[in-house]
């Protein structure tokens, strides 16, 4: 029997490998569900390639664009995830959550009660809202694999393994500005900036990178996921990205997992999880592994990574006010209006200001009031920085 697959995010990079994937082996499964936000030109590709009959366009002028082009084939448009209900009577069992930013949330979490197994690439929503997505994952009785390729690699290593860890280290590229001396880092903009020197990412993710406040979010999703001590996440830089984490346990044992930078081995896996299906993968690089150059970051040249000096154990409305502040940050460093050097200097300053002190000690009661933080945010990060 076919599994039946959904993909949020179809359209975007980790949604298209999933889909690619899934497309290659046809015979096993039937896609019931695509969506994006406004990437129509991608979406009539996918539903061609594999007929698919449902899709959800959540960008209105692009909905109703798609709705009166299919009007007249067998494929039904919707608006939202609520819209399919009739569709989803029955568990899908496999999910792939891929929309990207904090606009993922609610979709994730209205997904996971139609879902046997859902797997979550959004580290936005894990970060901000990992006590509502915990509850609902117990609720619905949904399996939760992370495909993030350190956590996945972390979930891989000890899913099986019930001795104590002692500390685990989550590896980082270092990005486009590892070897810079910390004195040229005002003449930073934002063309160097996203020029990756491994690979080629959307625009915001790249400055973070740069920043390195993408590992500092690495580190938060983690330390939801696995409920370890935040003290046990240590981050190390590996230029190759071969190496995607090391676990180091109580009894003085060490493991590691390894794989290419290709974010489909981690989404292959999550999906043929109990099968021997093989993926066809390049030979083990050797001179990868002789050339690990693992070193700990310069705190100096990427302050951001001073900032998990604040994150408690337990979940808290701190992280919504730190990702959304950042996400704001970026935009204006992207256009123009910030420097490089700004992004840690007005973040530090909008996560101290007296009317977010609320956060810290405040948990996620619902997606409303993240929502409602996240709009507050937005003007103050605004107006701080935009005069």
């Amino acid at each position: 029997m076919k599994k039946k697959i959904a993909i949020l995010g179809s359209t975007g990079s980790i949604g298209k490998n999933t889909f690619d994937i899934v497309k290659k082996n046809s015979k096993d499964f039937e896609i019931i569900l695509l969506t994006t936000n406004k990437n129509l030109k991608e979406i009539y590709k996918q539903i061609k390639s594999f007929k698919v009959k449902n899709i959800i366009i959540t960008n209105f002028l692009q909905y109703q664009k798609a709705k009166k082009k299919l009007k007249n084939r067998k494929i039904k448009v919707y608006n939202n995830l609520n819209e399919v209900k009739n569709i989803l009577k029955k568990k899908v069992d496999y999910t792939m959550s891929a929309i990207s930013g904090l606009d993922g949330l609610q979709p994730t979490m209205d997904s996971i009660k139609y879902s046997k197994r859902i797997a979550i690439a959004n580290k936005e929503s894990i970060i901000c809202a990992w006590n509502l997505i915990y509850k609902q994952l117990k609720k619905f009785k949904t399996e939760f694999i992370p495909v993030d390729s350190e956590h996945f690699s972390i979930w891989s290593l000890i899913k099986n393994n019930n001795e104590s860890i002692n500390k685990i280290y989550i590896t980082a590229s270092g990005g486009p500005f590892l070897n810079l001396s910390k004195k040229k880092f005002k003449n930073i903009n934002p063309k160097k900036a996203i020029n990756h020197p491994r690979w080629k990412m959307g625009k915001k993710i790249s400055i973070d990178s740069a920043t390195m406040m993408n590992k500092v979010f690495e580190v938060i999703e983690a330390q939801r996921i696995f409920n370890l001590d935040i003290k046990k996440f240590k981050i190390l830089i590996h230029p190759k990205s071969y190496l995607h984490a090391i676990i180091k346990f109580d009894n003085g044992t060490i493991k590691t997992l390894m794989h290419d930078t290709d974010m489909k081995i981690p989404i292959f896996n999550s999906i043929y999880l109990e099968s021997n299906k093989k993926l066809k993968t390049k030979n083990i690089d050797l001179s990868n592994l002789n050339n690990l150059n693992l070193t700990f970051p310069d705190e100096s040249k990427f302050p951001s990574l001073k900032l998990l000096k604040k994150i408690k154990n337990k979940i808290s409305l701190f992280e919504t006010l730190l990702i959304s502040a950042n996400d704001e940050l970026v935009k204006y460093f992207l256009n123009g209006e910030i420097q490089f050097n700004d992004i840690n200097k007005y973040l530090n300053k909008v996560i101290n200001l007296n009317q977010f002190r609320y956060c810290k000690s405040k948990k996620p009661r619902d997606i409303k009031q993240i929502n409602a933080l996240i709009e507050e945010v937005r003007l103050k990060t605004k107006y701080l920085c935009i005069k």
